[in-house]
């Protein structure tokens, strides 16, 4: 898998440099240019939506954590490790979720109650960016006028939905963990690293706990949500300061199209060339010069990396910091 990344990796800035040659360098970084040091502010504004995400966690995790070891602060901080990780490392977006149960776990919490909240935020993650690329997609067939191929999308959309329903259907009454884990032990014999790290049995339970509260999943999807139509006016935002404004539904519909488009071809660390692409050919349809879509994606790349390093280097800090008190206690 990490292979497959690897070389997907190098396809994808092909194409960013392919795609950078083809327009005009020098409006593009005019475009930057323009907007200055303005584009900053870029940084603090994504804690927003970030902070939206965390509470929809929280609301997860909190029947187990009544003593709130884990508080939102907390979570916020180990949210932007979760983001950096799957952003900015070949992980196929799902380290930064291992990560995070791993970090959440240094506050005392049962691993099997982490885990299922984390596994039901991914699902209710998954559900959300549903809705938020049909509203996407509906926008910019509306917006742009731009039909047939868009309307497939939406179709084809519409009819994948039950996968994500039938998958919260197979975790609500079956025993998903529980049988991996059985199955995991007779291939190889006994008891595996797997066994050790997660008791099928109580994941299982844990995350038909969380499945049985509609208001609670409910609640935690709505702040989701939220988070994803706020993060959209980073898209508005950049694009004002770059001297191209837009209007909020124009930056929801690119927002919400490219996204999607970034979580479908996963396999691509960063989504390298994805995102620039898909900024460009949704960008093109309401009418943004594709120059300028390519300073946004550099300007939303400069800012994953100035909010998502120093999460990272605070993780690895805590994480050296864990280990030396781990070795002095020998």
């Amino acid at each position: 898998m990490k292979r497959i990344s690897y070389v997907a990796g190098v396809f994808g800035l092909i194409a960013v440099i392919v795609l950078v040659l083809r327009e005009d360098s020098s409006a593009i970084f005019g475009a930057l240019d323009h907007a200055g040091w303005a584009l900053l502010w870029l940084l603090p504004f994504h804690a927003v939506p970030l902070l939206l995400d965390v509470l929809g966690w929280r609301l997860l995790l909190a029947p187990q954590d009544p003593q709130r070891n884990a508080g939102v602060a907390y979570l916020f901080w180990v949210g932007a490790v979760r983001e950096a990780c799957n952003r900015l490392l070949p992980v196929a977006n799902i380290g930064g979720e291992i990560v995070g149960i791993r970090m959440v776990k240094w506050r005392g919490i049962d691993g099997a109650a982490i885990t299922a909240s984390v596994i039901i935020e991914v699902l209710l993650t998954l559900l959300n960016q549903y809705l938020f690329t049909a509203l996407g997609i509906v926008l910019l067939i509306a917006l742009s006028g731009h039909g047939g191929t868009l309307d497939s999308i939406l179709l084809a959309l519409a009819a994948s939905l039950p996968l994500p329903m039938g998958l919260f259907m197979l975790l609500r009454y079956g025993k998903v963990f529980s049988r991996l884990e059985g199955v995991a032990e007779k291939i190889l014999g006994g008891p595996t690293r797997l066994s050790e790290l997660i008791d099928g049995n109580n994941l299982d339970q844990a995350i038909r706990v969380l499945c049985a509260c509609p208001w609670r999943l409910l609640g935690a999807g709505a702040w989701q949500l939220a988070g994803f139509v706020v993060g959209s006016f980073e898209c508005w935002l950049a694009l004002h300061m770059l001297g191209y404004p837009i209007s909020v539904w124009d930056a929801i519909a690119i927002e919400a199209v490219t996204q999607a488009l970034r979580h479908i071809i996963f396999i691509v660390p960063a989504g390298l060339g994805v995102q620039e692409g898909g900024l460009v050919l949704f960008g093109t349809m309401l009418g943004v010069p594709p120059d300028v879509s390519l300073a946004l994606s550099l300007v939303k790349r400069l800012r994953e990396v100035g909010f998502g390093v120093p999460a990272l280097i605070s993780w690895q800090w805590m994480e050296i910091r864990r280990l030396q008190g781990r070795h002095a206690l020998h």
